[in-house]
């Protein structure tokens, strides 16, 4: 990323309680870079779920990779808040590649930088940051989603220089296509979800392969996978912390996975509200545009309350989660901070599409059109980085645990 550049777009212009400059900048060539280069991948991708093989080296070649990497890495030195804007600029144009986007800069790669050692981080980083490699993490499993610690099933054992996995892992975004992957598995079953370890596995390690490619609704051409591991080596090297250590690495990531989701839905529902106000100035019904009628006019308005309280919850999450980056997270504030704006935002975007849809009538049903596309997209939102229902039991636990600080 050029950080010297100006923007074009007036709809990134500054406003109180808003982004700098600086911010605006990274805001502005990140939906540029999008609208000419991920835009015209986005109709296949989800027509044929269509992975463009080149199009993580051109991200990477643009800067884009590696937003909160230091440079020494090959990354761009920059902190939470630029990579989510990073995403909400890509989302805005390309949702599916904005999805693989977070999954290997954000779930992979940051988490091998934070909680890496030197060794790991200067044999993956570098790769990772310039798209010459494609990340993934793994946690969920088939029997383990909302409970995916208590319920982990893939198990580590040590066998010599090696320790050996053994378990399958599923919805695990960019997995067919991955070539870096972040795995969890259980290296002391008796221990439960404290018995668990994080590995860095490669595509080509023995016993690992991607037993199949899921079909989606949504985000299609952002590949998603079931992951098998049949007695598959991986050096004794490659674990990231310490043995049976790596739920404090998943709940510190998970903190902020949830803020990097809200930008994901921040660009979905701006690039919404936008194709509803050109179709409500184009669309004749009865001889005058449909955005003369008050019950047009009352959705684009509702559309737009949600759009700006969306934008000013994520950037305000972003922004209290950035110091995450040298650790903590999984507890107190900005757990709930976390869980609530995703939540939020999930549920807006279904609202803002659900009004768009309505606004474009029959056109906005065919499943071919923009909109459609955006559509299908919400509802992984409600589901992914742990469920609206789990999202409130975090939000819920930690304000009772204040209750009972102060009672």
């Amino acid at each position: 990323m050029n950080h010297s550049a100006t923007g074009a777009r007036g709809d990134n212009q500054p406003r109180a309680f808003d982004l700098n400059d600086e911010q605006r900048v990274v805001l502005d060539q990140a939906d540029r870079f999008a609208r000419n280069e991920l835009y015209p991948l986005s109709e296949r991708m989800d027509a044929e779920e269509w992975w463009p093989e080149d199009a993580f080296a051109k991200i990477g070649e643009n800067g884009f990779f590696g937003v909160t990497i230091p440079e020494e890495y090959g990354g761009a030195g920059m902190d939470l808040q630029d990579a989510g804007l990073v995403l909400q600029g890509f989302s805005r144009w390309n949702h599916a590649m904005g999805l693989a986007w977070v999954a290997h800069d954000n779930l992979c790669l940051n988490n091998i930088y934070r909680n890496g050692n030197e060794a790991q981080r200067r044999r993956y980083l570098p790769d990772l940051c310039a798209g010459r490699t494609v990340g993934a993490l793994g946690l969920t499993e088939p029997g383990a989603g909302s409970d995916a610690l208590g319920s982990m099933r893939t198990t580590a054992r040590r066998d010599g220089d090696h320790y050996v996995l053994n378990g399958s892992k599923i919805y695990i975004t960019n997995g067919p296509v991955a070539d870096v992957l972040l795995i969890y598995a259980k290296t002391d079953r008796e221990k439960g979800a404290k018995g668990i370890s994080a590995f860095i596995v490669e595509k080509d390690m023995p016993g690992f392969k991607v037993a199949q490619k899921l079909n989606k609704m949504g985000f299609r051409g952002s590949q998603t996978g079931e992951l098998l591991f049949e007695e598959c080596r991986v050096p004794a090297e490659n674990m990231v912390g310490a043995e049976n250590e790596g739920v404090a690495i998943v709940m510190s990531g998970l903190d902020l996975e949830r803020a990097m989701i809200s930008p994901i839905c921040l660009g979905v529902a701006e690039r919404a509200l936008e194709l509803s106000i050109e179709y409500a100035q184009t669309r004749q019904q009865f001889g005058k545009p449909i955005g003369s009628f008050q019950m047009v006019q009352s959705m684009l308005a509702d559309m737009y309350v949600l759009v700006e309280t969306m934008r000013t919850f994520t950037y305000r999450v972003l922004a209290e989660a950035a110091p995450l980056e040298v650790g903590g997270g999984g507890r107190g504030d900005i757990h709930m901070l976390t869980a609530a704006s995703v939540m939020y935002s999930a549920e807006s975007v279904h609202k803002v599409l659900d009004l768009a849809v309505q606004i474009h009538g029959g056109s906005g049903y065919i499943w071919e059109s923009e909109i459609n596309r955006l559509y299908r997209s919400i509802k992984l939102l409600e589901i992914g980085a742990g469920t609206t229902e789990v999202r409130k039991m975090i939000i819920s636990g930690e304000l009772l645990k204040d209750m009972k600080r102060n009672g």
